[in-house]
């Protein structure tokens, strides 16, 4: 990958934008200069445009207004034609063409590019308020000559001649006024301003009939009454103050049209944006009021409908902020679309960091991925060009059927086309990218919300983004379409039936995004990446409170912190607490560190996995902060890597992160940002993230999954033991379960015996059925290693979310013997699948000291599988279903956990 490209292209963009702030900045010392604009001065104009143009050499310029036609040197009009109109209290008075004497590469709107549409539009704005400001001094200097008029009356009479609709609505804002400040007499004029109804009907109770209008008023006149009485009231100074003050608010009455207007397009809403931006500095001034009620109506129109989010984010995101994402977005040509949940998350967790930055130093540094957008309606649009609307009914099927389908749908998407619109945009991303590796993330409108996150149930996938253009293209297009495919896989339609949102309207926004990284290599990835949550709830330590939060952190793509994998670890840590360490020993911190490193090869195209070891005996010096992500494995003690000496072929090394922990600030910098998102949040967040070796990234932020037992369980004692089934002491969180009638087990024995791959997944599917047809939360699963997870499935029951959402809680078994050992799965897509569904999580070692496993139990009860499943008989003797009251007549199961006391029993009571 060529690192000069990306460097050329931006300084490219610099230069153009700077022509464009030359070709302003000189047109308006121009319109400075003179009080009247003059032939000359048209001409200076006009020669002042086509050098703020991509192509100046062939650019050409005319204005043509009441005043005249002015053309630049050497003039000649073409087909490919740029017009912008000029105007005066939107009343068009002249336009500005610019043309192009040959055809150039297609951009935005012909070969013009959107900053120069903006840049035609912000001339001819400056050059209408000159006009106006003409208009406006010649009706002064014709009142100046009267006797001495009130400064306000030679106001009112400029607008009465040059405009007599804004003379109405300061009129109609200042009685208001006075009726606000207990100005008596104001009541009246007000009845005869508006409305135009007899006022007494108002007081005279409702009837249904409509109010009888009264004859027409001289509203002009009326407007000259109702100054006349401000003068008795208010001083002169301060009228004139809010004359000034309400014209500025008044101009911003073209965005209150088009946010308010639920007919406004994407498109619409965008240029209102860019006007609103782009206008002179003091030509507009909004109340506080009016910019709160804008920054809510783009929040809700553009980002998310979500009331959670949008009582969150109208303290942070302003009308401004808008202008830069509007440039990164692709939508369909006409489009009312959203954003989506993800992106909606990441664009206010920047705003909040940003403005903590100003206080806080340590929060300074923090960046977030270069990022283009696809609107959510694009997910319609592409499955209308492709005529896939049938689709759509995806959700409403039987699940089964779902299961069946979601192969063909995923192939059916793969195989469409994208609109060319959208086609266009896609090339305009792929410019601003370069060739660096790309990840394309959903992000639905039913997304990151608070209590349904859906949490991994779409998919995100990685694009190397090398080759040809067209090949760039081609695999960024197939990769958006797989991602629209899991829209309709079995997992978040399972996951939306369960949070009853299958009735609520989906729509798929995209997010894509710029890999952070470096190049290693062949290989492209990041020094370390990961999930840190702001509050910790599986704690490893009594000294670590819930407060301290939560790291999973993992060498390269963040796709091992978020997974649930078989064969493999990351490291845990707590931001408040970092020397508290899960593992201490020198075997355990081997045992359980992370051992392969997920990253995108750029030579082959593909995303990969392979062993840390083979990476850093290749390229070792060239991994970005190595020395912070690895330490030297010594005869008898670990220490960090030094920047110095280290030599790659001949040491053994083990992923800790001591040196990040112990000689940096990133914990403390996690600490900060984790604390000031939940401050504003008002409830604990969770964030990816990921560094290059230089800067922390943030790559996504939401609400963090929580459920709300948060009292402590007193632990029954003295409980018989023939009736506990097993205790517990490691990693327990609160909460109690009762009322449990079947248990569901997995004898992990029987189960490291199948040799066959298929037997294997039969157990997931056996677990699956079961989870169908036992009553929900009246059952729990036990079984051997990680469920769920990728990976050798030996080591863990194969199962989905929608194969396990209805148990009551998820036991995973380690026994030493078969090397099967329960995942910290805290923090995965997985866990946070657990905790909305309030499904509890508790790992066993039935091989440590003072744990009870009543073995005994779970294997001589009676099993009750072929009764349920007749059909799975021949896994009898691996799975196991046991019901409770079958064993000990009327009875049930009770699980009790608790937190602070690292203790869980479950027992027949």
């Amino acid at each position: 990958m060529k690192k000069d490209k990306p460097v050329e292209k931006i300084i490219a963009e610099l230069k153009e934008r700077a022509k464009e702030l030359n070709c302003i900045y000189g047109i308006q010392e121009i319109l400075n200069k003179t009080a009247n604009l003059s032939t000359d001065s048209f001409t200076e104009i006009v020669n002042k445009i086509p050098p703020g143009f991509q192509y100046p050499e062939i650019t050409h310029a005319r204005i043509s207004c009441k005043k005249g036609e002015f053309i630049s040197n050497n003039f000649k009009e073409s087909p490919w034609i740029l017009e912008v109109d000029i105007k005066v209290q939107e009343e068009k008075v002249g336009i500005i063409s610019v043309y192009y004497e040959k055809e150039m590469p297609q951009s935005f709107f012909g070969p013009f590019l959107k900053e120069e549409i903006r840049l035609m539009e912000s001339i001819a704005e400056r050059i209408g308020l000159q006009l106006l400001h003409e208009q406006l001094k010649v009706v002064f200097e014709t009142n100046q000559g009267t006797d001495n008029k009130a400064e306000w009356t030679i106001v009112l009479d400029m607008l009465a001649q040059t405009d007599p609709k804004l003379l109405v609505r300061l009129s109609r804002k200042m009685i208001n006024y006075l009726c606000w400040t207990g100005v008596s007499e104001a009541d009246n004029l007000l009845y005869e301003f508006s409305p135009l109804f007899k006022s007494t009907e108002i007081f005279s109770g409702e009837v249904n009939k409509p109010y009888h209008n009264q004859e027409g008023t001289d509203i002009i006149k009326l407007s000259y009454d109702i100054f006349e009485l401000a003068s008795r009231n208010i001083e002169q100074k301060e009228i004139i103050s809010h004359i000034q003050k309400w014209t500025k608010e008044d101009r911003s009455g073209f965005l209150s049209e088009v946010l308010e207007n639920p007919g406004s397009s994407l498109s619409d809403i965008s240029s209102a944006v860019e006007r609103y931006h782009h206008m002179a500095p003091g030509m507009m001034e909004l109340t506080e009021a009016r910019r709160k009620s804008f920054s809510i109506a783009l929040i809700r129109r553009i980002l998310t409908d979500q009331f959670e989010f949008i009582k969150i984010a109208k303290s942070h995101i302003n009308i401004e902020d808008f202008s830069t994402l509007f440039h990164k977005t692709i939508s369909p040509t006409i489009s009312y679309g959203k954003l989506g949940g993800k992106s909606a998350g990441l664009f206010l967790a920047e705003k909040i960091l940003t403005q903590a930055s100003k206080s806080k130093e340590i929060l300074a540094n923090i960046k977030t991925p270069k990022t283009w957008y696809i609107t959510s309606d694009g997910l319609l649009n592409f499955m209308s060009y492709n005529s896939l609307d049938e689709i759509l009914e995806q959700k409403y099927k039987d699940i089964k059927q779902v299961h069946q389908e979601y192969p063909y749908v995923v192939h059916v998407f793969k195989n469409s086309l994208q609109p060319p619109h959208i086609v266009k945009g896609l090339l305009m991303a792929l410019e601003d990218f370069g060739d660096n590796p790309l990840i394309v993330r959903s992000s639905s409108l039913l997304e990151d919300r608070i209590g349904a996150v859906f949490a991994g149930k779409y998919k995100s996938l990685f694009v190397a983004n090398q080759g040809t253009k067209e090949e760039r293209l081609k695999q960024l297009s197939e990769a958006i379409s797989e991602v629209y495919a899991s829209t309709f896989s079995p997992d978040p339609i399972e996951y939306r039936a369960t949070h009853n949102l299958l009735d609520f309207h989906e729509e798929m926004g995209i997010l894509i995004q710029e890999v952070v990284g470096t190049k290693v290599g062949p290989y492209y990835f990041p020094a370390f990446a990961g999930l840190a949550f702001s509050r910790n709830q599986y704690r490893w330590s009594e000294r670590i409170k819930a407060e301290d939060g939560l790291v999973r952190i993992v060498p390269g793509l963040g796709t091992r912190a978020v997974d649930r994998l078989k064969d493999d670890y990351p490291v845990l840590l707590s931001p408040g607490q970092p020397n508290l360490r899960v593992n201490v020993s020198i075997a355990e911190i081997l045992k359980y560190s992370p051992k392969f490193i997920d990253l995108i090869n750029l030579e082959s195209g593909s995303f990969e996995t392979i062993a840390i070891d083979s990476l850093l005996k290749r390229y070792g010096k060239q991994y970005p902060m190595f020395s912070r992500v690895i330490s030297v494995i010594k005869q008898d003690y670990i220490q960090p890597a030094r920047p110095l000496g280290t030599d790659f072929n001949k040491d053994d090394f083990v992923v800790n992160f001591e040196g990040l922990v112990k000689r940096t600030e990133f914990m403390n910098q996690t600490k900060e940002i984790l604390n000031s998102l939940e401050e504003i949040y008002g409830h604990p967040v969770d964030i990816e993230f990921a560094h290059d070796g230089n800067d922390f990234y943030l790559l996504q932020c939401r609400s963090q999954s929580h459920n709300d037992d948060t009292s402590l369980v007193t632990i029954p004692e003295n409980i018989t033991k023939e009736k506990i089934v097993f205790t517990a002491r490691k990693y327990i969180s609160n909460g109690i379960i009762k009322n449990i009638s079947h248990i569901v087990y997995v004898d992990p024995e029987e189960y490291s015996k199948l040799e066959n791959h298929e037997d294997l997944l039969e157990v997931g599917r056996t677990v699956g059925q079961l989870n169908q047809i036992l009553e929900k939360r009246k059952f729990i699963l036990m079984g051997p290693g990680r469920w769920g997870s990728r990976g050798d499935i030996k080591l863990g029951v194969n199962v989905t979310y929608s194969e396990i959402n209805n148990t009551a809680a998820l036991i995973e078994i380690a026994r030493k013997k078969n090397n099967y050992v329960p995942d910290l799965s805290f923090g995965t897509h997985f866990f946070q699948d657990l905790v909305e569904a309030d499904i509890k999580y508790i790992p066993l070692y039935p091989d440590e000291n003072e744990n009870i496993f009543n073995e005994d139990f779970l294997l001589h009860s009676k099993n009750k599988l072929s009764v349920y499943l007749p059909e799975r008989k021949s896994l009898k003797n691996v799975v196991k279903l046991i019901e409770i009251n079958e064993e000990f007549k009327d009875s049930l199961l009770s699980i009790y956990m608790n937190s602070d006391l690292s203790k869980g029993i479950a027992f027949i009571e």
